[in-house]
């Protein structure tokens, strides 16, 4: 096989996985790991991909991974003022749904250092690895495909073992939320309805965002937002917001 034909191959198995590795790479071609290392180079070069240690990634791949980490580190100091008001809506023995937001890794740090027996149902994966530290916590973790973000797990695999549940309370993340449209959005779908369907079997389920989040809109539309019980966040809303949203029987817990 030629050198050219070589790394076509290689950006076609990229394009489909979203990542190749050196090893792997070496054995399906038979050729030596620092050949492929090479041609990984000259790719990179050539702006196609992103080199990682053992491999590369996609360069689409590369920007939501970076996307991801970027809003870990944004806004947080609101994130734990809105995490410290949602861990006080939770009592002992509640089991307790976190979605994939970077607010439910700021309600896990608080509840890793809990000396309260809590009941918690994720797909974040940081939330699982924060909170198995702690062995008084009865962990349940829904698996699946991973998203690109590489963060969390939303797919049917995902979506059909966590519908087996029947939380006490959800917290759910979400990237725009209008409270004059009464409409709650993301912009993955398989995150939405996985959202959706925890908000229909939780006895009590609020929102946790940003005042920022607040009047944005999004892509997908997973659900209105008179099915939630409240609003979770860090400042208080201009008047006609906050009775818009008693209008529709949503509470606005302002963190302080």
């Amino acid at each position: 096989m030629f050198l050219e034909e070589r790394q076509a191959k290689i950006l076609e198995m990229l394009n489909r996985n979203g990542k190749v590795l050196v090893k792997e790479l070496a054995e399906i071609f038979g050729v030596t790991e620092d050949s492929i290392r090479k041609d990984l180079s000259s790719l990179e070069l050539d702006g196609k991909l992103k080199r990682t240690y053992g491999g590369a990634v996609s360069i689409e791949e590369k920007l939501q991974m970076t996307e991801a980490n970027r809003r870990r580190i944004s806004d947080v100091e609101s994130k734990r003022k809105i995490a410290a008001a949602a861990v006080k809506l939770i009592t002992p023995q509640d089991l307790v749904f976190l979605d994939i937001s970077t607010i439910s890794i700021a309600i896990a740090q608080i509840l890793e250092k809990s000396d309260a027996n809590y009941k918690i149902l994720t797909n974040m994966v940081d939330v699982l690895v924060m909170l198995a530290r702690n062995p008084k916590i009865n962990l349940f973790f829904a698996g699946g495909r991973i998203n690109q973000s590489r963060d969390g797990f939303s797919d049917v695999l995902n979506l059909e073992f966590i519908s087996r549940f029947r939380p006490d309370i959800a917290f759910i993340g979400a990237f725009g939320v209008d409270i004059k449209k009464n409409s709650l959005t993301s912009r993955d779908t398989a995150g939405g309805v996985l959202k959706a369907r925890m908000i229909e079997l939780s006895k009590s389920s609020y929102i946790i965002a940003e005042s920022r989040k607040i009047g944005m809109e999004s892509t997908y539309h997973f659900a209105a937002l008179d099915k939630v019980h409240g609003i979770i966040t860090e400042t208080e809303l201009p008047a006609a917001l906050t009775s818009a949203a008693e209008n529709l029987g949503v509470r606005i817990i302002v963190a302080k």
